[in-house]
């Protein structure tokens, strides 16, 4: 369920990017022409209303001028920058960029959310088990490990099920479905892995794509001038820059995720064998 969450979540958010990315870039051309329009009225009212002007400036004194702030010189949002290269760089291509972005992180986000529900205090979780052992209470010390969550609790129940069996089996137990624990808990990371190689490849093929582009328009006009091919250089350039960008941000996560889950079995680990010893010391086998 925080699977599908999480990838309905994304998909909405990509869905709205892309969608918002198109509509700006339809109206780009009908603003320039809206633009155009009214500069020609524009131009076309000053030539009517200039001699009236003249008239005016005969008469009155010349006002002093008033000073307007320009907008265009202020620095463009990262936002900006990202949405101006994303269309100059193909949106149809880049889209599949993104979409691989948005796939990784669907996934990133649920190992993240898993893992974090997945933590235990094992310290606090083995007084317990200690506690309900030293009372000769094997079942309530089971009811303990199913009461909390977590693979390290799944893994000690299965140990002191066991337990009538001897040690031997018990570690035989703790072992065999700390395997499956682990298991469970690196679902996912093959497809993290796969869009991380996916991304710069997507990237890659649009540099391939755009040289190849830029070739033909040199063949079309026959002239090897610089105007004629740095279009499709920049979308080369562009394309490669987005998929090392994407592949750079998943492998954080996934180094993040690979940590965690290191973490999550080193405490299981240390678990089991403090649970044989408190096993031991409580003369349960």
């Amino acid at each position: 369920m925080r699977k599908l969450f999480a990838l309905l979540l994304v998909l909405s958010v990509a869905v709205f990017t892309v969608n918002t990315v198109q509509a700006q870039d339809a109206e780009e051309p009908a603003t320039e022409q809206m633009e155009g329009e009214a500069t020609e009225a524009g131009d076309e009212a000053t030539e009517e209303a200039a001699p009236a002007e003249e008239m005016v400036e005969e008469e009155a004194p010349a006002a002093p001028e008033a000073t307007t702030t320009v907008s265009e010189g202020e620095a463009p949002t990262m936002f900006q920058v990202l949405k101006k290269n994303f269309i100059d760089g193909d949106w149809k291509f880049m889209s599949l960029v993104l979409i691989t972005l948005i796939l990784g992180l669907a996934f990133c986000i649920e190992r993240i959310l898993t893992l974090n529900l997945a933590t235990t205090n094992t310290d606090k979780l083995l007084e317990r088990i200690d506690e309900r052992l030293a009372a000769n209470d094997v079942d309530g010390a089971m009811e303990v490990c199913k009461s909390t969550a977590g693979p390290t609790a799944s893994v000690l129940y299965e140990g002191l099920r066991r337990s009538g069996d001897g040690p031997e089996a018990v570690e035989k137990a703790i072992v065999s479905y700390g395997s499956v624990q682990m298991g469970l808990l690196e679902r996912g990371l093959v497809w993290i892995s796969l869009f991380i190689a996916i991304a710069p490849m997507l990237g890659f093929m649009g540099t391939v794509i755009g040289m190849i582009e830029a070739f033909n328009r040199i063949e079309a006009v026959g002239d090897l001038s610089p105007a004629v091919v740095a279009g499709g250089i920049k979308v080369a350039l562009l394309t490669t820059v987005f998929g090392l960008i994407v592949a750079i941000i998943l492998q954080i996560f996934y180094n993040y995720i690979v940590n965690k889950i290191d973490g999550i079995v080193n405490r299981m680990e240390d678990a089991s064998i403090s649970l044989v010893d408190i096993m031991a010391k409580n003369k349960v086998f």
